[in-house]
């Protein structure tokens, strides 16, 4: 007997919420998704700022068909010379400064925290992570342990001891990072909080803090890395370099891979205490092939300029009187509406006009913008038009 599709999903597929959005995909090709009946969507979220360089970019499919030629998978991580790491590793750590010259891969952003969570402890020797109200910085347990939402975390506890969650830009706070504290977790901008950008005073106290006491500063640039916020990476915004940046969601460009990336020195600590961690897909040559095409589209196309480009249109076209207000950085937005239920309503009458929209995990009131940077100002208008037609009739 033969099941629909969706059917199968429904029964065969684990959800993750009572309501997915439950469109059936049959194809997607730059800025634009399309169903099993012909309808595009124009997609403005990017698989959440993954698909920064549209779907199906030539210049990455090329990549990937060409290493899939090649071989994919030879041996866990960090035994064997493959090329596309090589070559991944020599162009992004050109573009980062020095101390930041050597990667881990891994395969998404959580495991890339929970190995910049290992080596914090390994190094420092230190119990102690500190992370911050509001923050997310995944879903497995180490890093469901400094996020910063109890209602998520509360039916799997017990989880790892010695986390503390301070108040977001709350100089006050910082004194409770002590000499106890291996690394502090931070989003430089906070996405799931509904694009909050830090004050510079805060993070500069921060940093200094975390140089006092010998706590490694970690940056969680899943959501806002690669150019995604006007610069290649958030912390560039804020003159602060980090001991440990933390990678994911658009590295891919469209595939899974995640990375954290420190100096040789920080990162020997896993050389000299050997298997201090492993992983047997990370670095995945196909995976960092696309990873690396993806790159070389971005630096090669400006897609950098491209998001501030993105960031101005979105600031003089977004004007309603239903929304509160905008936060902006690069192509990430929050448009602040009255109530969560307004944001539901607003996102359903989108997908139904062909825009594909979206929430934030603690900014429910808030609708999510993160558009790939390859949009074009027609197709950008076309979604900011749909996007006030929809809250004209809200």
């Amino acid at each position: 007997m033969h099941h629909s599709h969706r059917e199968i999903f429904f029964k065969h597929v684990a959800q993750t919420s009572p309501t997915p959005l439950g469109i059936e995909i049959q194809k997607a090709e730059g800025v634009y998704i399309y169903d099993i009946s012909g309808k595009k969507y124009l997609d403005f979220i990017s698989g959440i700022a993954v698909s920064s360089v549209g779907h199906q970019h030539p210049q990455v499919k090329q990549a990937i068909v060409d290493q899939l030629n090649k071989y994919a998978h030879i041996m866990v991580y960090g035994e064997t010379i493959q090329h596309p790491q090589t070559e991944y590793a020599q162009l992004l750590t050109q573009h980062l400064p020095s101390s930041l010259d050597c990667i881990y891969f891994v395969n998404s952003g959580a495991e890339a925290i929970e190995g910049a969570m290992k080596l914090a402890k390994g190094y420092t020797g230190r119990p102690e992570i500190v992370a911050f109200e509001n923050a997310y910085h995944g879903s497995t347990q180490g890093a469901l342990s400094i996020m910063g939402n109890e209602w998520l975390k509360s039916k799997y506890r017990p989880l790892l001891p010695a986390v503390k969650i301070l108040k977001w830009q709350d100089n006050s706070e910082l004194e409770q990072i002590t000499s106890q504290t291996a690394a502090v977790f931070i989003e430089p901008i906070r996405a799931e909080s509904g694009i909050q950008i830090p004050d510079e005073n805060f993070l500069q106290a921060l940093n200094q803090r975390c140089k006092e006491t010998g706590t490694l500063l970690v940056f969680d640039e899943i959501q806002t890395g690669f150019g995604r916020t006007g610069k290649l990476f958030a912390f560039q915004h804020f003159g602060i370099v980090p001991d440990i940046l933390v990678l994911g969601k658009a590295m891919g460009g469209g595939l899974p891979i995640g990375a954290f990336i420190a100096s040789h020195s920080l990162m020997e600590t896993f050389t000299h205490h050997p298997l201090g961690h492993l992983t047997t897909f990370g670095g995945n040559a196909v995976c960092v092939a696309s990873a690396l095409a993806t790159l070389n589209v971005i630096l090669q196309q400006n897609l950098i300029d491209n998001a501030l480009r993105i960031e101005q249109q979105l600031k003089n076209n977004l004007v309603h009187t239903r929304i509160q207000f905008l936060r902006i950085k690069g192509a990430m937005g929050a448009i602040q509406l009255e109530s969560s239920e307004i944001v539901m309503k607003t996102i359903e009458l989108a997908i139904n006009k062909g825009l594909i929209i979206d929430w934030f995990l603690f900014a429910p009131d808030c609708i999510r913008l993160a558009p790939p940077l390859t949009i074009t100002s027609d197709e950008l208008q076309k979604g900011i038009e749909i996007i006030l037609e929809c809250l004209d009739n809200v």
